[in-house]
């Protein structure tokens, strides 16, 4: 039997943009939780050095999209969860060479969810937040 976390690689796997541009990586995933790292890459960086925001929305957002789909994923159904708000706060830039994103569910209703995205660097140091709102959606 193939555990949520290989299923939500499975399902992720043709989001070639985070999971083959960025290099994003699943290392757990349960229900309304998911925790994705990457390695960081001279790719990553932006002209100061630093590392772009993007890298690190695009790192919550499939950590998002993994924990609100989560139900979905385990019971074999298709994805219903699409995000439709975010906010990211940067702290401050990442030290090391890994990147972490911990998500936590703060309401999953009928058709709301609303998840905090926590990403840490290689030190274990908050350096962003991210709050993602998602809505229930009906693929046909």
């Amino acid at each position: 039997m193939m555990n949520l976390t290989h299923k939500a690689a499975e399902v992720f796997a043709n989001d070639l943009y985070a999971t083959q541009a960025t290099g994003v990586r699943f290392v757990e995933v349960g229900e309304d939780y998911a925790k994705c790292t990457l390695d960081i890459q001279p790719i990553h960086r932006n002209a100061m050095g630093g590392v772009m925001g993007g890298v690190l929305f695009t790192l919550a957002d499939l950590a998002f999209a993994a924990a609100s789909n989560s139900r979905n994923i385990a019971a074999g159904e298709s994805l219903s969860w699409v995000s439709t708000n975010s906010s990211i706060h940067y702290l401050s830039q990442p030290k090391g060479n890994t990147l972490t994103a911990e998500t936590q569910s703060i309401k999953t209703g009928r058709n709301l969810c609303i998840f905090n995205i926590n990403l840490y660097d290689g030190n274990q140091t908050l350096i962003s937040i991210v709050t993602t709102e998602g809505r229930r959606v009906s693929i046909v």
